[in-house]
């Protein structure tokens, strides 16, 4: 399984729910095997930079390039990068239940 997380963070913090609604579009992409968008509750005392952080997970590396091709998912690019400041992703293999 492949875990995909990616971090946003808002140029302005009025936009960080329209950010996540916009981001919640990318759950019609239907390659995933789970999907979620959840906004910060910057609760940890290290650390508040990230705003809103997209989760999902993947059978495999052909399901998460199928994801990344679909046109939701260019739409889905356009409609957010102008609010968002900072987008840091990472992609890596579980081995949780298998």
């Amino acid at each position: 399984m492949i875990r995909h997380i990616v971090f946003f963070s808002a140029k302005k913090a009025e936009d960080i729910p329209l950010i996540a609604e916009r981001l919640g579009m990318l759950g019609r992409i239907p390659h995933s095997d789970f999907f979620e968008v959840g906004i910060n509750r910057k609760v940890d005392q290290l650390g508040g930079e990230v705003d809103v952080v997209v989760y999902a997970e993947f059978r495999d590396e052909a399901a998460l390039a199928a994801y990344k091709a679909d046109p939701i998912y260019k739409e889905c690019i356009a409609l957010v990068r102008p609010l968002r400041e900072l987008r840091l992703a990472a992609d890596y293999v579980s081995k949780a239940g298998t």
